[in-house]
């Protein structure tokens, strides 16, 4: 796929690989179904019930136009301000319109005018559902390449999102760089993507098909903790990951040897630099979360147990909206022997997908899309 570049209009150079993605997203997929892998359905984990609950809200015609993969609703979202990258129809942005409440405010931002008729026709249907007085939703057509030059203002973001489209783009380091322009300090780019074993070939680079299914440009998960360094964001920490399929045969033959995977990662907006452990307590409360906070692979935290942190996830919760969510010491002292420690860290995707049972393809391998408790530190 040859990577031409045009002028849109807005001062963005657009590719050849935006003009493919529009047409095939906008005029060759019609409905989920339609899709020729696995790739932008398969969910990484089971959605929280509230979660479910919200998407029993959203509109039909809106369901069935998502492509996304993997599961891409973080924590402590009451009142925040959200960017949906690549939002396409708006299903994520009306189930997290009715998450922010009608105090937050949801941004959703697409290249695909078509997708986005199909969002904007029915966000008077969904504040209407929602009981809202005002509408707390937009759809902004723009690129995730040139987010600032789209209107949207830089350190305004709470949160972005995003459902496995940064790999339809083909420059992945300027849209880390956007979105972390765009980013409050301590703001959080939550998002689910599809990532390759190595660096691709340019046969599977090139092939429409294999890029409109977010394979072709998938992105060897090593670059991304070194693009995510580069452009300013804490180390990357893997959420979940699984193994989706490609059950046509053509492009399981081009794919090769090539594996892929669907992972969700949290990137931080925060200071960089603190290396020394810290000893947390979660206090509860989180919607959705009240007991048991899963922030990552390595670490879910239980209410008033005491769980030690390496220094940057330390940095995380003190720097991000979690920072109310927990009570923070020194390590050592009397309470260091019922300290639950942590688990060894976890930065392969193909690893924790194993681990997580996720189901490998065998010859037509594809892709996707301790309980102590701190009584005694009282």
């Amino acid at each position: 796929m040859a990577h031409n570049s045009r002028d849109s209009g807005n001062g963005f150079s657009d590719s050849s690989v935006h003009v493919d993605v529009k047409d095939y997203y906008g005029k060759r997929l019609q409905k989920t179904s339609d899709l020729k892998t696995g790739a932008c359905v398969a969910p990484a984990q089971p959605l929280p019930a509230f979660v479910r609950e919200a998407l029993k809200k959203v509109h039909p015609e809106v369901t069935a136009k998502y492509y996304g993969c993997g599961l891409v609703v973080p924590e402590g979202l009451e009142g925040c301000r959200i960017l949906d990258l690549g939002c396409g129809s708006g299903r994520d942005c009306f189930m997290l319109s009715l998450l922010v409440g009608e105090k937050g405010h949801v941004t959703g931002i697409d290249m695909t005018e078509a997708q986005l008729e199909v969002a904007r026709k029915y966000t008077d249907y969904h504040m209407k559902e929602f009981g809202y007085k005002e509408p707390n939703v937009r759809f902004v057509q723009g690129y995730m390449e040139a987010l600032t030059e789209a209107g949207l203002q830089k350190n305004s973001f709470d949160i972005i999102i995003s459902n496995c489209v940064v790999n339809l783009c083909p420059d992945k380091k300027r849209v880390l760089a956007e979105a972390h322009s765009v980013l409050k300090d301590g703001g959080e780019l939550y998002f689910s993507d599809i990532y390759s074993s190595g660096r691709l070939t340019e046969e599977i680079k090139k092939h429409k098909v294999l890029w409109g299914e977010c394979l072709g440009g998938a992105l060897w998960w090593k670059d991304l903790l070194q693009l995510a360094e580069e452009v300013g964001f804490s180390q990357p920490r893997l959420v979940t990951a699984s193994i989706p399929t490609v059950d046509d045969e053509q492009l399981r033959d081009i794919l090769g040897d090539f594996k892929f995977v669907s992972a969700t990662y949290r990137l931080f907006k925060v200071p960089k630099g603190n290396t020394k452990t810290c000893q947390v307590i979660y206090n509860g409360g989180i919607p959705g979360a009240e007991d048991r906070f899963q922030f990552d692979s390595r670490y879910t935290f239980k209410t008033d147990e005491v769980v030690e942190v390496d220094g940057e996830a330390a940095c995380i919760l003190k720097h991000s909206r979690f920072a109310e969510d927990f009570t923070f010491q020194p390590p050592g002292g009397s309470c260091e022997p019922c300290c639950v420690k942590p688990k060894a860290d976890m930065v392969d995707p193909f690893e924790l997908a194993l681990q997580s049972g996720s189901q490998g393809l065998g010859p037509a391998t594809g892709g996707c899309c301790s309980t102590k408790t701190a009584d005694c530190c009282k």
